[in-house]
């Protein structure tokens, strides 16, 4: 192994516990997901895959509706399991399902002690940090936290995790995942690129999740609950 290889190792394996020492995981650690291995380098700022990911976030820019920016606004706002809402109805909430909000915070803990180590590792420069010329509609940063998105990493894993509950509407949930992905780019603050890192890093973190026997119990509550409400056997 380099040289360098080696100390950018040794760098991931040294956020990898502090951020565990920072925060307990609900059910899956950074150590148990890699997440700061099995991601790829996120592209250069000065390379010609960024140069396009900025053209396409001046493009949707430009094309961006006000039903489109108010949704992503929203979204930007919201990061909880009852951004599915729009898949069950208003009755899909907290007061109504506090076992599946329970549930959900426990789920969404553990995209920040995954997400956060790759965050600090890559230090990526926010889109509208590199180009002063985009506009973006949603809250910024002054760090280098781009790669991967915790916004979407936390919609996908959400969603898996309510996949587990209500496995009938799978594709309806994960196309509202997608949504909320792409929400990044409408509110001009993630590259495609880090959204993209944020799906295989939440399906990663998912399928060692379910394993957990932990995750079974809490989710075999939140699953009776909430079919309980939609009256699903």
């Amino acid at each position: 192994m380099k040289p360098h290889h080696w100390l950018s190792l040794c760098a991931v394996l040294a956020l990898t516990s502090a951020t565990a020492a920072a925060r307990d995981p609900s059910f899956v650690s950074a150590a148990q997901s890699g997440s700061g291995l099995i991601l790829a380098t996120p592209p250069a700022n000065d390379s010609d895959v960024t140069r396009r990911e900025l053209a396409e976030l001046h493009s949707l820019e430009a094309s961006r509706s006000e039903q489109q920016s108010a949704q992503a606004i929203w979204d930007d706002n919201n990061e909880h399991i009852f951004i599915y809402k729009t898949v069950f109805g208003d009755g899909f909430n907290a007061e109504k399902l506090p076992t599946v909000a329970a549930f959900g915070k426990r789920v969404r803990n553990d995209e920040g002690i995954n997400s956060d180590v790759p965050k600090q590792a890559f230090h990526r420069q926010r889109p509208y940090n590199l180009d002063k010329t985009l506009k973006p509609i949603c809250a910024t940063k002054v760090i280098d936290d781009s790669y991967p998105s915790g916004h979407a990493t936390s919609g996908y894993l959400l969603a898996l995790a309510v996949i587990d509950l209500v496995p009938e509407r799978r594709d309806d949930i994960l196309a509202r995942a997608e949504n909320y992905a792409f929400n990044r780019l409408i509110c001009g603050v993630h590259y495609r690129s880090d959204v993209e890192a944020s799906k295989l890093l939440a399906f990663t973190v998912h399928a060692i999740m379910k394993q957990n026997p932990q995750y079974q119990l809490e989710m075999a509550a939140a699953r009776a609950e909430l079919r309980n409400s939609l009256s699903l056997k």
